[in-house]
């Protein structure tokens, strides 16, 4: 359950907080005060498309964050996504600044994608013109899914693991099913591509020992002028290194026979003497040894270049070599025995195609199924949105080719009044009849839904006296298993809420915002009259206030729509 909603600096609101109660939450206020804000930002926080002029102006950000109570079968649900609510609590919050946003879960940065995932297991929202969505039969299936999803889902999840291997065992057929003068050209080049590679026998580090050797190559002629000059500098020369060590030490001797403290000082000394000696022993043994083999270097220049050559053909490295080799192999078997492989792909094809049927006939027989349960429920809930004799159905179409989401193509028809025959609802239906239909259909689908908190903007858009009294009721009914928030205009859907906000402009320093406040008794009262009165509040239309207040609680009790905790 959404239990508050934090704005900050998001178009005319400056900095907002909500604290949202269960089962019905109505929120009204004047036209232009912001209404569509409220409902705007918790879009936003739910991943919504955003701008930078969404941001107040003169500020740098605008914020939104929300905080949920979290019940066990909610916990459940966002486990599976790996995200634990703390003290069975989660807050969701974004942040907008300039062309960017920050997401966070439990002030964990997350990406919006999985903002979106979890967001849509906590709340759903029902917008202005979401109605307007009915119109497209693209839109029709997924209803139908979401309302059998038990079934649905898990079917769905087998035809999309079948279809990817449906795809790929058909490519895989389509790619070896040519002519027998398209095989042989691919045959004639997998060979020589598998020649060419086998002759050039490349080792694992092949490349990397090559350049090692061809750098000692390159600067043979400078290492031996180094070695000869560290030779000079150390036993060449009349004051090298050895003869001026040696000097020393014949001195240090002398003087340690008066000191024997200096002693150690000739022990140190001749151990460099020694060392000395061994590494000029080892310099002439280089310089003596030193021949430059220009054969060598030609041959190891010659095989670095081919090296090179043949792995930026491969793919830059040996790794990569070795899979196209792999890959030219797999490739060249296959069209050596063709005819044993075409048996077996097709074997294959026809398999998975098999079980790609069975199982998308079993999702288009559970989603017919479910479409009759669910048309016998719409029309009794639009029944009770005063469609008098209303007549609703699916009808179905089979897709010419293969989907991931099955076969199936779906329809809403719907007969608004009786005796006009049953077309399509795109052709039928009214805007204001379109919003009473998606109330309807929320409301069957809300039996079903695991979404606790549900949001409508506007719901009541287009109707009026009798009809918006039912939708009144239809919410009310709702929300006695949910936690409905509500932007509504009328004062019979007004009249039935639990918790009633009015949302407001105020002015402070020169600048416009609004603001919202929840209502005790007496500015429920006042706010009902206000809508129904206008600028006129007389004490007729107070007293009209009060009775409607009256009459959706004596309503509420009767029908237990909004039982006692």
């Amino acid at each position: 359950m959404l239990t508050h909603l934090h704005v900050k600096n998001l178009a005319i609101v400056e900095d907002i907080e909500i604290d949202f109660g269960k089962r019905l939450n109505i929120l009204t206020g004047e036209t232009g005060v912001g209404k569509s804000v409220i409902v705007g930002s918790i879009n936003i926080a739910l991943g919504a498309k955003i701008s930078s002029d969404m941001i107040r102006t003169d500020e740098d950000y605008a914020l939104v964050e929300m905080i949920f109570e979290i019940d066990e079968y909610e916990r459940r649900l966002l486990e599976e996504l790996a995200v634990y609510p703390e003290d069975g609590m989660l807050i969701i919050s974004r942040k907008i600044m300039g062309k960017r946003s920050v997401s966070k879960i439990n002030g964990e940065t997350v990406t919006l994608n999985m903002l979106k995932r979890t967001a849509g297991k906590l709340i759903d929202i029902h917008g202005q013109h979401e109605h307007q969505s009915l119109l497209y039969k693209e839109n029709h299936l997924a209803i139908i899914d979401r309302y059998a999803r038990d079934i649905t889902d898990r079917l769905k999840d087998e035809i999309s693991s079948l279809y990817l291997e449906y795809i790929r065992v058909k490519k895989e057929y389509d790619k070896l099913h040519v002519s027998e003068e398209e095989r042989g050209r691919e045959a004639a080049f997998l060979e020589f591509e598998k020649n060419e590679i086998e002759q050039a026998d490349i080792g694992d580090n092949e490349e990397e020992e090559l350049e090692k050797l061809y750098k000692k190559l390159n600067h043979a002629e400078k290492t031996a002028s180094a070695v000869g000059k560290a030779y000079e500098y150390t036993s060449g020369g009349a004051d090298n290194a050895a003869a001026m060590i040696s000097s020393a030490l014949g001195i240090l001797g002398e003087a340690a026979d008066y000191d024997e403290s200096v002693a150690g000082y000739v022990s140190m000394l001749a151990d460099v003497e020694t060392i000395l000696s061994d590494v000029n022993h080892e310099l002439s043994s280089y310089i003596d040894n030193f021949n430059f083999d220009g054969q060598l270097y030609a041959e190891t220049e010659e095989r670095l270049d081919f090296v090179r050559k043949i792995l930026a053909k491969y793919g830059g490295n040996k790794e990569s070599l070795d899979r196209h080799y792999e890959k030219v192999m797999e490739r060249y078997r296959v069209l050596s025995d063709y005819e044993r492989h075409m048996e077996e792909l097709a074997a294959r094809l026809a398999s998975v195609q098999a079980e790609l049927d069975d199982a998308s006939r079993r999702l288009s027989e559970a989603r017919k199924k479910a479409a009759g349960q669910l048309s016998g429920f719409i029309e009794k809930a639009l029944g009770e949105l005063s469609f008098a004799g209303v007549k609703f159905e699916v009808a179905f179409e089979k897709l010419q080719t293969y989907s991931a989401g099955g076969i199936d193509e779906a329809e809403f028809l719907i007969s608004t009044n009786p005796g006009e025959p049953i077309k399509p609802l795109a052709k039928v239906a009214s805007g204001g009849e379109l919003s009473r239909i998606m109330l309807a259909i929320k409301s069957v689908l809300a039996d079903k839904d695991s979404i606790h908190s549900l949001v409508f903007d506007e719901i009541d858009t287009g109707i009026s006296g009798r009809t918006a009294q039912r939708v009144s009721e239809k919410l009310a009914v709702i929300a006695g298993s949910h936690q409905v928030i509500c932007i509504t205009h009328l004062a019979q859907i007004a009249a039935m809420a639990d918790n009633h906000y009015v949302i407001e402009k105020k002015q402070s320093g020169g600048r416009t915002s609004t603001d919202i406040r929840l209502l005790d008794e007496s500015g429920t009262y006042n706010e009902l009259a206000r809508i129904i009165g206008g600028t006129q509040i007389t004490e007729a239309v107070k007293a009209s206030a009060g009775e409607m207040k009256k009459l959706a609680a004596d309503w509420k009790r009767k029908t237990h729509a909004n039982p006692n905790d």
